[in-house]
């Protein structure tokens, strides 16, 4: 069953003012998610409006590039309340044998006691072991495996870490993990990733940084030209590996983890497991240990629902009215295209909202000073493609908004998967015409 949201007609002249989640037959559903009154808001609509959709996205593009439409009933789920037993871990985080600074990190940073991918990875990392990590994102990986591996550079002065995440804005989301929880510890770091200067990353490698974060390609080409030794590193880390073989970069991951030192523990975090992850696992690690705490989508905890439009000034009516509401405290709008999230970034700024956009044309600068800005609640919008938000985590998002259609059930799961994070509970809404 699919739910849709059901708009009372709220344009110039309309006596309506209340708009709710009703079921697919029409018929409100009891417990339905409302999204309020129309209230006073300083963002106006406009007489005219921002000319994007308002067509089926089958024909958007035409060609070979067309974008294929796909049916909801292929991808959004019923809303629904998943009820989970609160996970009790085996260990405290004063279990783990690592070092005090660490320890007192992981107090300062607020953590109370271990996520299950923790309680279960940490002790095997300590202990030396390779490790198969397989859950979603927002489940706390990064701090099961930059906990152990930060102990094992505190306590081996000789070893030296490399860790490869898809995206430039995960990688450095990892590295401000890894000064969090190293805080005092004393370890240099570098950071490789496209869309930043080659020259400042090349005097920062020449420090011999003991962590290194970045991206393949970009890792790729410190190694070509010299500056980044691969022999010298005994740890290995690589995050969101079904993601970086999706963008291929199978082929510099091999060549990459090939360079480093035989000895070297490797570690890999995965949401799922195919043949292809197998098979480069299989070579690239010694007998390890499959971690899963994937007890179900992240998904879960999301209601997904539809918002039905009749051209392109009722899309954005919808749109606006969405986001007045006191619901829409911190929202994610994907849009298909760079020229398409300008365009409806501008349109949103015109009419009062706190926006910013992220796309594949933004600098690395613009990129992260956006996502800090959403972080620090100076904006609460974000419009952004797909390859843009691969990465970003923002724990308080309440709704993530499909303003284009997904290409692929991944797409859809990668979008919605921004809020919900951490166990908490969020909206997605995609737009479909009627």
């Amino acid at each position: 069953m699919q739910s849709s949201y059901s708009h009372s007609d709220s344009r110039r002249g309309s006596s309506s003012g209340h708009s709710s989640v009703h079921g697919a037959a029409g018929r409100t559903s009891a417990g339905h998610t409302s999204f309020g009154p129309r209230t006073p808001h300083p963002a106006q609509r406009h007489e005219r409006h921002s000319p994007q959709g308002g067509r089926n996205p089958a024909s958007r593009g035409g060609g070979a590039r067309a974008k294929q439409f796909i049916h909801p009933s292929r991808f959004i789920q019923e809303a629904k309340t998943v009820e989970k037993a609160e996970y009790v871990p085996v260990n405290a985080f004063e279990d783990f044998a690592v070092h005090k600074k660490i320890l007192d990190n992981v107090r300062l940073k607020g953590f109370l006691k271990p996520s299950p991918i923790q309680d279960q990875t940490i002790p095997l990392v300590l202990q030396g072991k390779d490790v198969v990590g397989i859950a979603n994102t927002g489940t706390g990986k990064t701090a099961a495996f930059a906990i152990p591996m930060l102990h094992d550079l505190i306590t081996n002065m000789d070893h030296r870490a490399i860790i490869m995440a898809p995206t430039r804005e995960l990688a450095e989301q990892i590295l401000q993990e890894c000064f969090t929880f190293g805080k005092g510890c004393g370890l240099r770091s570098a950071l490789l990733i496209g869309g930043a200067s080659m020259h400042l990353q090349k005097r920062d490698l020449r420090y011999n940084p003991r962590i290194v974060v970045g991206t393949p390609g970009r890792i790729q080409d410190h190694v070509r030209q010299g500056t980044l030794l691969l022999p010298f590193f005994n740890f290995a880390v690589l995050d969101e590996v079904d993601r970086m073989l999706d963008m291929g970069f199978i082929n510099d991951i091999g060549d990459i983890l090939s360079k480093i030192s035989k000895d070297r523990q490797s570690l890999f975090f995965s949401a799922t497991m195919e043949p292809k992850i197998e098979k480069l696992i299989q070579k690239f690690s010694r007998d390890p240990v499959t971690v899963s705490v994937k007890e179900g989508a992240t998904v879960d905890n999301v209601s997904q629902n539809v918002v039905y439009y009749s051209g392109s000034n009722d899309k954005m009516d919808k749109l606006h009215d969405l986001l007045i509401g006191a619901e829409c405290s911190k929202t994610i709008i994907f849009d298909d295209t760079k020229r398409a999230v300008e365009r409806l970034g501008r349109e949103l700024n015109a009419r009062g909202f706190k926006v910013d956009e992220i796309h594949g044309d933004k600098s690395q600068a613009q990129r992260s000073r956006a996502i800090k800005r959403l972080k620090a609640d100076e904006i609460n919008i974000l419009v952004a493609t797909d390859v843009a938000a691969r990465g970003i985590d923002v724990s308080d998002i309440t709704h993530v908004i499909n303003y284009s259609t997904p290409n692929t059930y991944d797409d859809y799961c990668h979008r919605i998967g921004r809020t919900a994070r951490a166990g908490k509970s969020g909206i997605a809404l995609t737009f479909l015409p009627r």
